[in-house]
C-alpha cells in the first residue's frame, strides 16, 4: 500500500484542532520528522515527494496551509510511520496562501521542528518543461508562460528566502534529484548538518544552491594531457595528477578547515544543509577529483559529507 495520500482543499476536520493539544505532548512533537515540500510548478515537486516516499515518509500532497497543523498533529498521534510526514503545497491548491512563514511559526510553537523544501529551476528551465508537456502554467491565464512563472515566484518570494533548503533543478534529470533527496532524508536524524560536495563546469553556470564557491581552475587541466583527457577525476590517474599538483592538497586541507570551522555555526544557527561547490571549465577532471577529496576530508573530520557530481557525463 502507498503511504502517498492526496489532501483534498475541501476537507472539514472535526475535533479540538491545534488548540486542544495537551501541553504535555508539545515537547515530544520535536521527535517527529516533518518536512514541508513547496516550490514552483514545474520545478519537480512530485519528485521530490516520491523520493522522500522511498525513504519511508507519509507524503500528503496538495494540503492547504490551513490545515498543516491539524495534519501535523493527526500524523503524531497516529505513531509508527507517519513520525516521519511530507507535507507538499501548491500554489494551485484553492487554500494557498502567501504567509507560509507564519503556518511554520505556527508548527513551531507547538514544538514541532519543520525542515522546508523549496524546489526551484530557472525561467527557460521551466517554459521548456511546460512547453514539453504541452501545459499551462496554473496562474497564467490568458498570458504567457513567462507571465505565469513571474507571478509564482511573486508569490513564493518569502518561501524561497526562508527555506532550509534549496534545490534547483535546472541541472538535475529525474534520478538525480531523486538521489539528493534520498541523500538529504534517507537516515533517521535529519537533524545534523549535511554536507554536499558539488562538482561543477563553469561553462555550464554557477549551482544557484551554493553556499560555498571553490574555484579548481588554478591547476593544470587534464584534458591537455592526452592519456587522461578521456577519464574522469573519478578515476585514480586522473586523481593522482590532480593532487598532485603543487598546492592542490593544501588547497583541499584548507578549504576541510574553512567548512570544519564553520559548521559548529550553522548548526546553531539551525541551518541543516550546505552546499560546497567546486568548479572547474567542464567539471569532469579537476573539480571531480577535488570534490571527492575535500568530502573525504570533511567524512575524516567526522561531518556528513559526500560528494555530487552535476555535470560529469555532459562532455
Amino acid at each position: 500500500m502507498s503511504n502517498h495520500a492526496t489532501a483534498s482543499v475541501d476537507v472539514v476536520v472535526a475535533g479540538g484542532g491545534p488548540e486542544g493539544v495537551a501541553d504535555v505532548d508539545r515537547p515530544r512533537h520535536a521527535e517527529m520528522e516533518l518536512v514541508i515540500v513547496t516550490g514552483v510548478s514545474g520545478g519537480g515537486r512530485s519528485t521530490v515527494a516520491r523520493a522522500l516516499e522511498n525513504v519511508g515518509y507519509y507524503v500528503v500532497d496538495n494540503l492547504p496551509q490551513t490545515l498543516m497543523v491539524t495534519m501535523a498533529e493527526l500524523a503524531y498521534r497516529s505513531g509508527g510511520s507517519t513520525r516521519r510526514t511530507a507535507m507538499v503545497l501548491d500554489v494551485r491548491s484553492r487554500a494557498f496562501s502567501t504567509d507560509l512563514s507564519g503556518a511554520v511559526r505556527d508548527l513551531k510553537a507547538r514544538g514541532f521542528r519543520p525542515h522546508v523544501v523549496f524546489v526551484d529551476a530557472a525561467d527557460e528551465v521551466l517554459i521548456r518543461r511546460f512547453e514539453s508537456v504541452r501545459r499551462s502554467h496554473p496562474l497564467q491565464g490568458e498570458g504567457r508562460l513567462a507571465d505565469g512563472i513571474a507571478a509564482e515566484r511573486a508569490l513564493l518570494a518569502t518561501a524561497r528566502a526562508e527555506a532550509d533548503v534549496l534545490i534547483d533543478t535546472s541541472q538535475l534529470n529525474v534520478n538525480q534529484l531523486r538521489a539528493r533527496v534520498e541523500e538529504l532524508f534517507g537516515t533517521p536524524d535529519v537533524r545534523t548538518l549535511r554536507i554536499t560536495v558539488l562538482s561543477f563546469g563553469f561553462k555550464y553556470g554557477l549551482p544557484p544552491d551554493a553556499d560555498f564557491v571553490v574555484d579548481a581552475r588554478f591547476l593544470p587541466n587534464p584534458f591537455w594531457v592526452p592519456e587522461l583527457r578521456d577519464h574522469t577525476g573519478m578515476q585514480p590517474d586522473v586523481s593522482a595528477y590532480v593532487l598532485g599538483q603543487p598546492g592542490a592538497e593544501d588547497f583541499v586541507d584548507g578549504y576541510a578547515t574553512l567548512v570544519g570551522a564553520t559548521a559548529g555555526g550553522f548548526e546553531r544557527e539551525g541551518k541543516r544543509y550546505l552546499t560546497v561547490a567546486v568548479g572547474c571549465t567542464g567539471g569532469k577532471h579537476r573539480s571531480v577529483a577535488i570534490s571527492e577529496a575535500l568530502a573525504g576530508r570533511l567524512r575524516d573530520a567526522g561531518l556528513a559529507a559526500h560528494a555530487q557530481h552535476r555535470d560529469l557525463g555532459r562532455e
